[in-house]
C-alpha cells in the first residue's frame, strides 16, 4: 500500500510540474516582454477590480479575450484576474524574476485573436519566499505576420 501510494506521488510530480528542459536565463527574456510584465503588475495595483480588467484588455490574449479582442473572456475578470489583483500585494515590486520558460504555441485563442509565437511562463518571487513559491505569468510573443503584434498575457491567475 505504502509503495503505491509513493509511486501516484512521484508519477503526479512528475506529469504535473513544469519542466525545466526549455528554461532560458533570465536574461534572455526579451524587453518587449518585460515591458508587457511590468505593465500587468502596473495595472494589477489598479485602485479597482474593474479599472483593472478595463486596462488589463489593452494587454490580454489567447483564450483571455474574446474571439476579436474587444473584451475579456467571461469568467477571467471574476475569477483569474480577481485572484492576481488581491494577491499582487504578496509579490516583490518591482519585480523579481526566478525563472523563464519559453515553448512555441502554434496558436493560442480564437478568431483574429488567435497567434501563434513563444510563450514566456516567467515566474515572480514572493515579498518573503518562506510564504511560498514564485508564481508564474505567460506573455505570448507573436510571430511576425500575425494579426496580433505585441506581447501579450494569456495565463494569469497563479498568484
Amino acid at each position: 500500500m505504502l509503495f503505491a501510494a509513493l509511486t501516484m506521488l512521484i508519477s503526479s510530480n512528475l506529469l504535473f510540474a513544469q519542466t525545466k528542459e526549455n528554461d532560458i536565463p533570465v536574461n534572455q527574456l526579451p524587453e518587449t516582454v518585460k515591458v508587457v510584465l511590468d505593465n500587468y503588475i502596473e495595472i494589477l495595483n489598479n485602485p479597482t477590480l474593474d479599472n483593472c480588467a478595463i486596462n488589463f484588455l489593452t494587454i490580454a490574449g489567447g483564450s483571455l479575450v474574446n474571439d476579436d479582442a474587444s473584451a475579456l473572456a467571461q469568467s477571467i475578470k471574476d475569477m483569474s484576474l480577481k485572484k492576481d489583483f488581491n494577491d499582487i500585494k504578496f509579490y516583490k515590486q518591482p519585480v523579481e524574476i526566478t525563472r523563464v520558460n519559453k515553448t512555441y504555441s502554434n496558436g493560442l485563442g480564437y478568431g483574429v485573436a488567435a497567434t501563434k509565437g513563444y510563450v514566456y511562463k516567467i515566474w515572480i518571487q514572493k515579498k518573503d519566499p518562506s510564504q511560498g513559491m514564485p508564481a508564474p505569468v505567460s506573455i505570448l510573443l507573436p510571430d511576425e505576420g500575425q494579426y496580433v503584434k505585441t506581447p501579450k498575457v494569456v495565463g494569469i491567475g497563479s498568484f
